[in-house]
């Protein structure tokens, strides 16, 4: 479980068809070494919003770990796009009994959304969302949580199958 508190970027090393069954894609992380500390395979990380589990690490190159994604994954999230030099967004898993800071955010992604408009004014920065899937959006309310490449974000509006928020200066 992860708080949608964005611990820092990554830089995609790798990304590709998986060679073992049961998976679809290969992914390799350079996490640095801060993000790296303490991690062990079998471990959960957030990537752009996305529960993944730690197939692999090298704590050489600046500690990379390797996560395979099935298809669903691939399909419901924007990772099957990544490509080698991107960054990502990473939070490692909470640890119990410490401060909540955005809200519960699972990693299990429903779906994508393109960027539509962004409105910049003086007071705030406003981003408007169409979903891929016209259906999900009966799960969003206004002042409701939503989570965008894992962050934790405050829906403002909802119109139909589209959505925004307001980002501060330190999110933007």
């Amino acid at each position: 479980m992860f708080t949608g508190i964005i611990e820092g970027l990554a830089e995609v090393k790798s990304i590709g068809k998986a060679r073992k069954k049961g998976a679809d894609t290969v992914v390799q992380v350079r996490l640095g070494p801060r993000m790296s500390r303490g991690l062990k395979v079998g471990d959960s990380v957030c990537i752009n919003g996305a529960c993944l589990t730690v197939t692999k690490l090298s704590k050489k190159d600046g500690g990379t770990a390797q996560f395979e994604l099935v298809a669903e994954t691939v399909r419901r999230t924007s990772l099957g796009s990544v490509k080698p030099g991107d960054r990502v967004n990473i939070e490692r898993s909470m640890k119990v009994g410490e401060r909540l800071e955005g809200h519960f955010v699972l990693g299990h992604v429903d779906g994508t959304a393109a960027i539509l408009d962004r409105q910049e004014t003086p007071s705030e920065t406003k981003m408007w969302f169409q979903l891929d899937n016209a259906s999900l959006a009966q799960s969003l309310v206004e002042k409701g949580s939503v989570a965008v490449d894992g962050i934790s974000l405050t829906v403002v509006d909802v119109d139909g199958d589209k959505f925004s928020v307001s980002l501060i200066p330190h999110t933007l």
